[in-house]
């Protein structure tokens, strides 16, 4: 899921890493492999949020990729493995578009 500025810096605030650019050069590729989402790095590797199945204002941080050296240059993809970290990501919707009862 792609998160507005406001859930980044949420996601920001709740782990020792931080988003990748949309910009960034690796961006469409990361998109290519893991489809449309917000991208976070952190020490372990590359990670998603998902929406939590029991409150669709909570996200929960998903490791999609592991650093296969120690220069951290290379990441491997690995089945989605959720973390510890829920997010709480406001009622905002996925994409960051705003809900319903919110206009």
């Amino acid at each position: 899921m792609k998160l507005s500025p406001e859930q980044v810096r949420r996601v920001e605030e709740n782990i020792e890493g931080h988003a990748v650019p949309e910009g960034h050069a690796a961006a469409p590729q990361l998109e290519t492999v893991f489809g449309r989402h917000t991208f976070f790095l952190d020490d372990q590797g590359l990670s998603i949020v998902e929406r939590s199945p029991l409150d669709e204002h909570v996200g929960n941080l998903v490791s999609v990729a592991s650093w296969t050296n120690e220069k951290r240059t290379m990441l491997e993809p690995h089945d989605p493995e959720p973390t510890a970290v829920m997010v709480e990501l406001g009622s905002e919707g996925m994409d960051g578009a705003r809900t319903d009862d919110e206009y």
